[in-house]
């Protein structure tokens, strides 16, 4: 099974990049790749997680073959519990969720497309870079329903796997919108 999931991690990673090299984050290491085809079918949340042990550019790569492949399959993660981010991500958003009230909450978007909704989903650029053996940081260039968006990962090792840390849209992170969430409610 392992070697299965290892194999499909593989083959989205190689498929998933599309287009030229996004801008690249400064850090001792930095890989690009271009011109590969999404791959076919869906791709299932088990399949992220795989490749979260694998490198972080397997992790980004799989994340976003879920979006070139009509979006994230199966049931979501309860707010605060999802594997793909960190701990710390996670506090944010379970107190993000806590903090609502049974109102919407701050983070009531999709971060990784930072849309509501999507469509016509295309990988134009991905740059990986890791710092250090437990951070990196990864530029995602990406259409949805025609609209171009850059977004940068911040990644952290925490045991085996690599886990989303902090997502940046423009001067706007995740993090810090979800931080100040969690101070106001105290």
């Amino acid at each position: 099974m392992r070697l299965f999931l290892t194999s499909v991690a593989a083959m989205t990673l190689a498929a998933c990049s599309q287009g030229e090299a996004a801008k690249e984050p400064a850090s001792a290491s930095a890989s690009a790749t271009a011109g590969a085809t999404a791959p076919t079918g869906p791709v299932s949340r088990d399949q992220v997680y795989a490749a979260a042990g694998e490198s972080p550019e397997a992790f980004v790569r799989t994340i976003y073959a879920q979006y070139v492949n009509g979006g994230p399959q199966g049931e979501q993660p309860a707010p605060g519990q999802d594997p793909m981010f960190s701990r710390t991500m996670n506090a944010l958003i379970g107190a993000d969720f806590r903090a609502a009230n049974g109102e919407v909450p701050s983070l009531n978007y999709d971060p990784f497309c930072a849309c509501q909704d999507q469509g016509d989903f295309v990988v134009t650029a991905t740059a990986v870079a890791q710092s250090d053996p437990n951070n990196a940081e990864a530029n995602v260039a990406f259409t949805n329903m025609g609209e171009p968006k850059n977004l940068k990962l911040k990644l952290v090792r925490e045991g085996p796997n690599w886990k989303v840390d902090d997502i940046i849209d423009g001067t706007t992170s995740l993090h810090d919108t979800l931080m100040a969430v969690a101070e106001a409610a105290g």
